[in-house]
């Protein structure tokens, strides 16, 4: 199945966006990192990278004593935990990843949405639990002008998870919601694909049998699969949001490892295609 759109475009051909996001397996791995920027690299026209932390930050946590507190697999960012957060995501991966992708030729620059005002957040509403200094998207947080004439000059942003809420405060942002939030605004500019990166093939059947992909799903066969419990617990946000993006004008979403990515340079498919055509 094909990720291009059957619809004609009202966009310029040449005007085509990855939006990619790299989970922990691949930021931990050094050698997992080393081949995935070299193909990120590889993959020709626009693109945004997007990452979280991995295991780092809960290990210079629990290094500096600062216990790390999760609920529900969301942590709990205290102010403790902001000042670890922002040097390891801000600081210590990012510019590593940037530095890596300089290497190989891609002219990277490390982000988080304070810089550019390119993603403003609003602090997660206590409730229930407190999450601290977790920062929320909405529809008008991302700047799509500012984020395109970046690209035009020549640059590929490097996001981490840090957002700001536009008085002075940083906050903690869930990287996938990040990456849906950004293909989402740049869709109004761009032909824009999704891309989460992680350590599956894609949506598997059977999640202890990699041969299990399932290559495509579109917004019906999605409903089946959920009624069928084919698809339940984790990977059920990872798919709203994917079709919630969808829904919004993202031309499709791909789930798949990390590993795969240089496929798309020769065209070749690879994970599971979302999309909303038949």
């Amino acid at each position: 199945m094909s990720v291009s759109n059957p619809v004609s475009s009202t966009k310029p051909s040449n005007n085509n966006l990855y939006v990619v996001k790299i989970g922990g397996n691949v930021i931990d791995n050094s050698e997992n990192l080393y081949h995935f920027l070299k193909d990120f690299t590889a993959l020709e026209g626009n693109k945004v990278l997007v990452h979280g932390g991995g295991k780092i930050a809960t290990q210079l946590s629990e290094t500096l004593g600062i216990e790390p507190k999760m609920v529900d697999g969301r942590r709990i960012t205290d102010i403790e935990t902001l000042r670890v957060v922002t040097m390891v995501y801000g600081g210590l991966i990012n510019k590593n990843i940037v530095a890596q992708l300089q290497r190989f030729g891609t002219n990277a620059i490390g982000l988080t949405g304070a810089d550019g005002d390119f993603i403003r957040a609003k602090k997660r509403p206590v409730k229930t639990i407190d999450y601290g200094f977790a920062g929320d998207l909405d529809e008008k947080s991302i700047n799509p002008q500012n984020l395109k004439k970046l690209m035009d000059a020549g640059f590929t942003p490097v996001f981490c998870a840090l957002t700001h809420d536009g008085d002075g405060q940083l906050l903690n942002t869930n990287a996938d919601t990040i990456a849906s939030a950004l293909a989402i605004a740049m869709s109004e500019l761009c032909d824009t694909t999704l891309i989460y990166c992680f350590e599956k093939k894609g949506v598997l059947k059977d999640i202890t049998d990699e041969k299990s992909l399932i290559t495509d799903i579109n917004p019906g066969r999605y409903e089946e699969l959920k009624k069928e419990q084919v698809i339940h617990s984790g990977m059920l946000p990872k798919l709203d949001n994917a079709f919630a993006a969808i829904a919004c004008g993202v031309k499709g979403v791909i789930i798949g490892h990390s590993a795969d990515l240089g496929k798309l340079k020769n065209n070749e498919p690879f994970g599971t295609l979302l999309s909303r055509y038949e």
